[in-house]
Order: structure tokens, then C-alpha cells, then sequence
């Protein structure tokens, strides 16, 4: 069964497929009407430009005849403004009749004549300059320009014959476009008209028939809502009562909810201090790594200075070796020259007194030496001493290093859980807090519900009342509807 709405919908449906059947062949039509005067105001420009080439070349040929005759430059000026006019009409032109291949070759053969005019126009005016009057009098009477121009307004003719038949054609298409949209719009309107009407025939008719049948249910509909209405107030005050016990229980919960929520803050509170302290104590491990690190250097330095104290005692002691060997040999030398004095009696006694000299400053040197010798070795076994003592504490310092990372990472991984722990505590903090809103939004929400409920146990006698309002309305509205037809 079609219900009102459908019908209502079908009516507009099939007003609105006509209305828009209307708008497009009427858009169509003015679109065509459109085209068709661009094209009618192009024919225009042609002829306009056509008129306007043919005057050029009137004024130019005007121009030459009064300079030839009178010798006068001042009559050349309407042929110098047909030089520059000519090249532009011959473009604007070319470009307007570019769909048109007649006039296209039309156009060609004009520009050619053109061409040949304005070259026998240069020429003549260069004669009369140089050879005088009578010269040009009897170029002009050979009559060429004469047939070139003549020649010139053929075509020109031609031209302007074929879009004055074009401009007939466009007329002819504007009147039929014309013509077709006004049958459309007066066809299309008698039928919007028609079809409004017998739309509106049909809908008062089935308008009539559904507002008896809806009447008629309305008046059973209010029975069932006075029934409904006794039945809402027992419920309603049942709902009040115990919406006021959920309440109390709710306002308890809540309570609870904010001292959970208490607790969690103060535990979030005190995982915060212990990650601080954490992260203190990660950073006094750090300075200590660093100290440490700074120590091994130093201890590195130590031995390496060290080594090298002993490298350069070792170098000592071969230069000291030498010296001892010089000295010995120095010994030798002076015995050997203290014999020799003596052999020599008195010419080589000054010469014994320097030997025995240098033999004494051998022997000091001989001394040195060992006692030298001595002092280094204690040196040497000093420096291994301390190489030894060194690497002992650098061994105690690594291990020390390994310790501090060991306690680093074990307070690392403290700091990680603190953290976790911290996170896990705003969560619950979070979560809490959550819980306490959700609550008392409830608890709002149960107060509301239960004020609703005394609110509709109030407003059931209302309803009731309105309900039998509802059905002496109906009454009244289906005697209205029942008289329409008569």
C-alpha cells in the first residue's frame, strides 16, 4: 500500500524530473542561441575588417594620386598610415576567417593583390620623386592599378557576399533555437501546471483517507496511554524509592574511592623521592668511574715514566762502561809515559810529573765511575720497584673499576624498577581517580534519575489528562475530515 509520504515523494519526484527536463533543453537552447550570436559577432568583425582593409587601400591609393600630382609629401600621410594599418587588418582577419577555407584562400589572393598594389604605389611615388610628373601621368595610364584593384574588390565582394549568406544561415538557426525553447518552456509549463494539479487532486484524496484511518488509530492509542499512564505513576514511585537506596550505597563507594585514591598519591609521592635518590646516586657512581678512570691514567703515566727512567739508566751505564775503559786506558798511557820520563833522566822529568798526574785523574775517574755505577744500579732496582708496586695498583684500581661498574649496573637496574614502580603507581593513581569521577558521576546520574522519577510520577497525571484531551481532539478531527468530501 502507497502511504502518503510515498505518494508526496512520487508527486515532487515527477514535478521535479519535469522542471529539470525544462532546465536542460532550456539551457540547451540558450547555449546554442549563445554560440550562435559569438558566431554572428564574428561575422561582424570580418566585414567590419574587410570594410576596414578595402578603406586602407583606398586611402593609400588616394594618398599616391594626390603626391603624384602635386608632388606634395603632406599627401602621403593617408598612404603612410595604410602601410602600418595593412599588415595588422591582414593578421586580425586571417586569424577571424581561420575556420573558413574559402576565405581563407580568398584572403591569400587579397593579400597578394594588396602586395602588388602597394608595391606599384612605392614605385610610382619613387618615380614622381625622380623623374617628374609626366613620367608618372603615363605609368597610370597603362591602367594597372586600375585592374588590380578592380580585382581587389571582387574578392573583397566575394567575401563579404559569403558572410552576409552566413549571417542569413545564423538568423535562421537563432529563430528556430528561438522557437524551440519557447515551445519548451510553454509546454513544459502546461504540463508542470497539469501535473501539479491532478498531484494535488490525488493527494487531497488520499490525504482525506489516511488522516480518518491515523484519527481513528489515535483515538485507540490514547485508551492505551491512559492505561499506560496509572501503570507509570506505580513505577515511578518505586524507581524514586530505590534510586535514593542506590544513591546512599553509591556516596559510601565514593568515599572509599577518594581514600584509595589518597593512598595511591602519597605512593606515587614516595617512588618519586626514591628515583631521585637513585638517580643521585647513579651520578656520585659516575663521578667515581671517573676518578678512578683519571687514576689508571695516572698510574699508566707512572709506569711509562718509569720504563723509560730505566731505558735511559741502561743508556747510562754503557756511556759509564766507556768512561771506565777510557780511564783504564788512560792508566796505561800514563805508566807508559811515567816509564818513558824516567828513561829520559832530567829532560823527561816535567813530562813525568803531567803523567803522574793524568794517571791520579784516571785513577779519581776509575772511582767515580764505580761508585756511578752503583747509584744507578740502586736506581735501576728502585725503578723496578716502583714498575711493580705501579702495576699492583693498577690491577687493584681495574678491579676496583669492575666493582663500581658492578654496583653502577646493579643501581641502574634499582632505578628501572623505581621507575616502574612509579609508573605502576600513577597508573593506579590514575585509575583511581577515574573510579572516584565515574562514581560521582553516577551518583549524579542516580540523583538526576531518581528527581526524573518523581518528576514523571508527577507529570503521569499529565499525562493522563492528556491523554483524554488526545482523544476528544481525534473526535473533533475526524468530524472535520469526514465533512470535506460532502
Amino acid at each position: 500500500m502507497w502511504t502518503f509520504g510515498r505518494k508526496l515523494t512520487l508527486g515532487f519526484t515527477l514535478s521535479f524530473a519535469l522542471l529539470l527536463m525544462i532546465g536542460v533543453l532550456s539551457y540547451r537552447g540558450i547555449t546554442i542561441l549563445t554560440a550562435t550570436s559569438y558566431q554572428v559577432s564574428r561575422t561582424h568583425w570580418v566585414q567590419t575588417h574587410i570594410e576596414d582593409l578595402l578603406s586602407a587601400m583606398k586611402d593609400a591609393e588616394t594618398g599616391q594620386r594626390g603626391f603624384m600630382l602635386t608632388g606634395d609629401d603632406s599627401y602621403l600621410e593617408p598612404y603612410r598610415s595604410a602601410v602600418a594599418a595593412l599588415p595588422r587588418d591582414l593578421a586580425e582577419l586571417r586569424a577571424l576567417v581561420r575556420d573558413k577555407p574559402t576565405q581563407q584562400a580568398r584572403l591569400n589572393q587579397v593579400a597578394t593583390l594588396v602586395e602588388g598594389l602597394m608595391s606599384l604605389h612605392k614605385d610610382r611615388i619613387e618615380l614622381r620623386r625622380t623623374a617628374g610628373a609626366e613620367t608618372v601621368l603615363k605609368k597610370i595610364h597603362t591602367g594597372e592599378g586600375k585592374r588590380l584593384m578592380d580585382e581587389l574588390r571582387a574578392l573583397i565582394n566575394q567575401m563579404k557576399h559569403e558572410e552576409d549568406e552566413e549571417l542569413r544561415l545564423r538568423a535562421a538557426d537563432v529563430e528556430a533555437t528561438a522557437s524551440a525553447v519557447r515551445s519548451v518552456i510553454v509546454g513544459g509549463t502546461i504540463a508542470g501546471l497539469l501535473l501539479v494539479l491532478g498531484a494535488g487532486f490525488v493527494l487531497n484524496r488520499a490525504l482525506t483517507g489516511q488522516v480518518v484511518g491515523a484519527v481513528r488509530h489515535v483515538q485507540r492509542s490514547a485508551a492505551e496511554l491512559l492505561a499506560a499512564a496509572t501503570q507509570q505513576v506505580a513505577g515511578a514511585r518505586e524507581t524514586a524509592t530505590s534510586m535514593t537506596e542506590i544513591s546512599t550505597t553509591i556516596s559510601e563507594l565514593l568515599a572509599t574511592s577518594r581514600q584509595i585514591a589518597d593512598s595511591a598519591q602519597r605512593v606515587v609521592q614516595i617512588a618519586e623521592q626514591t628515583a631521585s635518590y637513585a638517580r643521585g646516586g647513579e651520578g656520585t657512581l659516575q663521578a667515581a668511574r671517573d676518578t678512578i678512570a683519571a687514576m689508571r691514567r695516572q698510574i699508566d703515566q707512572v709506569v711509562n715514566h718509569m720504563l723509560d727512567l730505566g731505558q735511559k739508566s741502561q743508556r747510562i751505564g754503557v756511556v759509564l762502561d766507556l768512561v771506565s775503559e777510557l780511564a783504564e786506558q788512560t792508566n796505561i798511557l800514563a805508566i807508559n809515559a811515567t816509564i818513558e820520563a824516567t828513561v829520559a833522566g832530567d829532560a823527561g822529568r816535567r813530562f813525568g810529573v803531567v803523567a803522574d798526574e793524568i794517571r791520579k785523574l784516571a785513577d779519581r775517574m776509575t772511582a767515580s765511575t764505580k761508585e756511578i755505577r752503583l747509584q744507578i744500579d740502586d736506581v735501576r732496582g728502585a725503578v723496578n720497584t716502583t714498575v711493580m708496586a705501579t702495576e699492583a695498583g693498577s690491577k687493584a684500581v681495574d678491579a676496583g673499576a669492575r666493582q663500581f661498574d658492578e654496583v653502577a649496573a646493579t643501581l641502574a637496574r634499582i632505578a628501572g624498577q623505581v621507575v616502574t614502580t612509579t609508573e605502576a603507581a600513577r597508573e593506579i593513581e590514575l585509575s583511581t581517580q577515574q573510579q572516584a569521577t565515574a562514581v560521582e558521576q553516577l551518583n549524579i546520574a542516580l540523583r538526576n534519575t531518581a528527581q526524573a522519577s518523581r518528576e514523571t510520577e508527577t507529570s503521569s497525571g499529565q499525562t493522563s489528562q492528556t491523554a483524554t484531551e488526545l482523544a476528544q481532539t481525534s473526535r473533533q478531527l475526524l468530524s472535520l475530515v469526514q465533512a470535506q468530501p460532502a
